[in-house]
């Protein structure tokens, strides 16, 4: 490993003519480039992909993600987004960004490009993982999946309760056609059978 001076490192950078080889860890902390997608190349810290966009800073510009102090210039840790040009962050928080996102919402946290931010940032050896958004993951939204299935009306008429409902006649249920959050068996609010829709009184 050129970095280290240890043996094992199975990592060979593809720059033109260049032996140089290096351990993942080894790399990433020297500066390194290991792209994740197409052929998988890796680059030293003399033959690394650099951003060409001609981005300009005015006065002291901070991350979009964390809102600290970025350098004054493009180098492997400040990066921008270049379709918008005025999105600056870390590369530690840019790749934070990459793996909550996944592939499907990876975009410029600012002006929401992804055509040409995830190829540029992808070329940087920005790793964007090809799963869900890490919000829709787990639990999280197990409740808005829900349908309210619960009678609303101030008094409630069905002899089951508020929390059975027939499929159809005057004991069915209907939801707010507005916000489906409150719902009604139609004889408790007085509907016939023939009608479609009905709204809550906060709607």
């Amino acid at each position: 490993c050129y970095v280290c001076g240890e043996r094992g490192a199975t990592i060979t950078c593809r720059g033109k003519k260049c032996k140089r080889s290096f351990h993942f860890p080894c790399g990433r902390e020297n500066g390194c480039i290991s792209q994740f997608v197409g052929q998988y190349r890796s680059f030293c810290q003399q033959h690394r992909p650099a951003q060409t966009v001609q981005a300009h800073q005015d006065g002291q510009t901070s991350c979009v993600i964390c809102l600290e102090h970025v350098e004054g210039k493009l180098s492997y840790q400040t990066m921008v987004c270049p379709n918008c040009r005025q999105a600056w962050f870390h590369r530690g928080c840019i790749q934070q960004q990459a793996f909550h996102a996944g592939l499907l919402c990876f975009r410029c946290p600012q002006c929401n490009d992804r055509e040409k931010f995830l190829p540029e940032m992808s070329s940087l050896g920005i790793q964007v993982p090809a799963r869900q958004p890490a919000w829709e993951a787990g639990a999280g939204f197990t409740d808005m999946y829900q349908r309210h299935s619960r009678c609303d009306a101030s008094l409630c008429l069905y002899a089951h309760g508020r929390e059975q409902a027939e499929e159809e006649g005057p004991w069915s249920l209907l939801l707010c056609s507005s916000c489906a959050a409150k719902g009604t068996h139609r004889c408790c609010s007085a509907m016939r059978d023939s009608t479609a829709m009905w709204e809550c009184e906060d709607c």
